[in-house]
């Protein structure tokens, strides 16, 4: 969160399944932290979330496109503007 001090995280979508959420969303920011690139970033993934007997998460697991993120990184996104 350092690499990204105006992070925001959008819910793009919430899929409720009978033991498990998948939250879709949109992480937007500028990697301005210490030793940043300057550049911007949005770059869409989604977390799918189990749940234990107590009914809290018991596992996450996380999906992104990591060699965009990384390009975005270099680069900058157009998009991430725009939002």
């Amino acid at each position: 969160m350092t690499a990204f001090p105006d992070m925001r995280v959008l819910l793009d979508n919430l899929d409720i399944q009978e033991d498990r959420v998948f939250f879709h969303w949109t992480l937007i920011g500028t990697n301005t932290g210490a030793g940043g690139t300057g550049h911007s970033v949005r770059i869409s993934g989604f977390e799918e979330w189990k749940f234990a007997a107590d009914r809290l998460i018991g596992r996450s697991l996380g999906s992104f496109d990591a060699a965009d993120y990384q390009h975005q990184l270099q680069h900058g996104s157009p998009l991430a503007a725009s939002s």
